[in-house]
């Protein structure tokens, strides 16, 4: 089981790698929203991995916690992009 946990974040560091790029590289703005959305949820497979491994619920509190802020984030820029207010 640990094996396949190491494999797992072994996989998800490269996406985030390829993430990266894109959100460097990128040819537009929503290229860069959308890597940025990956990377995000990267971050909360990172986390649900360390519960498993450690056992300690503490890195799941922080996975809701970021899949939220990253959501309401991608939400505002996307609203950013077209051009409109937030209290629009």
């Amino acid at each position: 089981m640990e094996n396949l946990i190491y494999f797992s974040m072994l996989v998800l560091l490269l996406a985030s790698y390829l993430g990266l790029y894109r959100v460097i590289k990128g040819p537009t703005a929503p290229d860069r929203i959308v890597a940025i959305d990956i990377l995000g949820l990267i971050l909360v497979n990172f986390c649900a991995l360390l519960t498993v491994l450690t056992g300690e619920d503490f890195y799941m509190g922080v996975a809701l916690a970021w899949a939220l802020l990253s959501f309401i984030g991608s939400i505002a820029l996307a609203k950013r992009l077209e051009g409109k207010e937030f209290d629009e």
